[in-house]
C-alpha cells in the first residue's frame, strides 16, 4: 500500500456507501486502471490509501473476515 497526501488531488470519483447515514463517519473508494484510493469521508482533502488490485481483494477479505473489528 501507498498513501497520497491529498486525495482531493486525485482525478477520482469518489463513492461512499449507501449503507452509511447521511452525514456517517465513512470511508469513501475512488478507483483508477492501477489502483483503489480510500480516503476519510470527513477528510476529502487529507489523505489516501493507494492499493493496488492484488492488495485490495487481500484487503475486502480481511474486512468480510471481521479482522479489523474493534471489539
Amino acid at each position: 500500500m501507498n498513501h497520497v497526501d491529498r486525495a482531493s488531488d486525485l482525478s477520482i470519483r469518489w463513492r461512499k456507501s449507501s449503507r452509511g447515514a447521511q452525514g456517517s463517519e465513512c470511508v469513501e473508494v475512488g478507483e483508477t486502471s492501477t489502483f483503489l484510493a480510500v480516503r476519510d469521508s470527513k477528510n476529502p482533502s487529507g489523505p489516501a490509501l493507494a492499493v493496488s488490485p492484488r492488495a485490495q481483494v487481500a484487503l475486502i477479505h480481511s474486512l468480510k473476515a471481521g479482522r479489523f473489528d474493534l471489539g
